[in-house]
């Protein structure tokens, strides 16, 4: 049986067009800066690998974003996508959905409720091919009895730990890792998200760095980048870890390592950084003093209680963008970022566009290696294959002015 066509799918992006004509702007600037995907999209429109293959994407709807959805239209594919919640830009869904051949359901104010309903208009459209964030798409296919899909890519840490620990064994189809990449690894996690989580931070609540306390709860690579970070900019910083290894890590590069209940107890700001759900329980937060800051930098809101601490608190209001303050029954103030979704996309732009650059090649190339043979790869998890690593690393040498050829 065909899927549905495009036709059929109602989008629900806003539909103004000078909204779209911003998002245009927009989309042209971050062109300009990324070149590799530049070239692929050259390299996509002459091959046409994705022809008649339908993507469904869950990957957040914001520029960088948009420009791996054209180069991989150039190659031939339909797409139906969603974000997601609080950190779409509407601008950039508006210009997308001017596309014939993109669908696109996701608007910034979208809820988590909005969310799983836009997962299922995702797969209602039956398609082949996933490119997913955090494994929703995925987990909510193999509920379903797998569908039409013959390969996914999977984006992140959280999407990762949940194909190796929940999903494990029922995915019967393979998953390229896009996370494990040791480009994605050190260049995206550890040079990006440190200073994109400050972006949002600044936004936010445009504060000084240096001089205050942060917590950050987990030290892998992105937590890793945080850390060093915010010590650069003259905070003091706090690792909780549950990793002995990292942990080590973490204290031999001159850092305070405390439990969790501590770290709340001193910290000015505490920043959650796991890809895992329950990092920050409402135990904790009996811990946080007064005026402390909570946000959250993993892929899904779940790593702060937020119903929790709605349970917590006699009283809530919108302080200003992106600050919910938040009243407790004991008389303590404690302050919310984003929502407690992803501070450097719900208050920021997100990573810098040449290392999402970096990060979007590999999806491409590792989706077109799926689309033409899928049956080279196993079903479930499968790192990136180390010649799509060598390729996009030779071409980005070969776009930095501090290389000699």
């Amino acid at each position: 049986m065909n899927p549905p066509p495009l036709s059929e799918l109602e989008p629900n992006a806003v539909e103004d067009a000078s909204l779209a004509d911003a998002g245009e702007r927009v989309l042209e600037w971050t062109w300009r800066n990324m070149p590799l995907l530049t070239r692929l999209r050259e390299e996509l429109g002459r091959e046409r690998p994705l022809a008649g293959r339908r993507i469904g994407m869950c990957l957040h709807v914001e520029a960088k974003t948009a420009v791996l959805i054209e180069a991989l239209r150039a190659g031939g594919a339909e797409l139906v996508l969603t974000g997601s919640p609080a950190t779409t830009d509407d601008r950039v869904a508006a210009a997308l959905a001017r596309d014939p051949g993109i669908r696109v359901y996701a608007r910034k104010a979208d809820t988590m409720d909005d969310h799983h309903a836009h997962v299922r208009r995702v797969l209602a459209s039956e398609p082949d091919l996933l490119l997913d964030n955090g494994a929703d798409l995925i987990a909510a296919t193999v509920e379903a009895g797998g569908g039409r899909v013959v390969a996914a890519t999977e984006e992140t840490t959280s999407g990762r730990h949940r194909l190796l620990g929940e999903l494990a064994g029922r995915v019967s189809f393979p998953v390229v890792v896009i996370n494990d990449s040791p480009i994605k690894l050190v260049f995206e996690n550890e040079q990006g998200i440190g200073p994109a989580v400050l972006d949002g931070f600044l936004r936010a609540t445009n504060s000084l760095v240096a001089a205050k306390t942060f917590a950050v709860v987990g030290f892998g690579s992105c937590g890793r980048s945080l850390a060093r970070t915010l010590r650069a900019l003259g905070a003091s910083v706090i690792v909780v870890e549950r990793d002995p290894v990292r942990a080590l890590e973490a204290a031999f590069e001159g850092m305070r390592v405390a439990p969790v209940e501590r770290a709340a107890e001193l910290a000015d700001v505490l920043v959650t950084v796991t890809g895992r759900p329950g990092a920050v329980t409402t135990e904790v937060m009996k811990h946080l003093r007064d005026g402390a800051l909570l946000a959250n930098v993993g892929h899904f809101a779940t790593e702060i209680d937020v119903p929790g601490l709605e349970r917590l608190a006699a009283s809530r209001r919108e302080l200003k963008d992106d600050v919910t303050e938040y009243v407790l029954e004991d008389g303590r103030t404690l302050y919310l970022l984003a929502r407690g979704e992803m501070l450097n996309l719900a208050a920021a732009s997100g990573h810098q566009i040449q290392v999402m650059d970096l990060g979007f090649a590999l999806q491409a190339h590792s989706l077109r290696a799926l689309s033409l043979d899928p049956d080279a790869f196993t079903a479930g998890y499968n790192a990136v294959p180390r010649e799509i690593d060598e390729a996009v690393a030779e071409e980005a040498l070969g776009t930095l002015s501090t290389v000699e050829r």
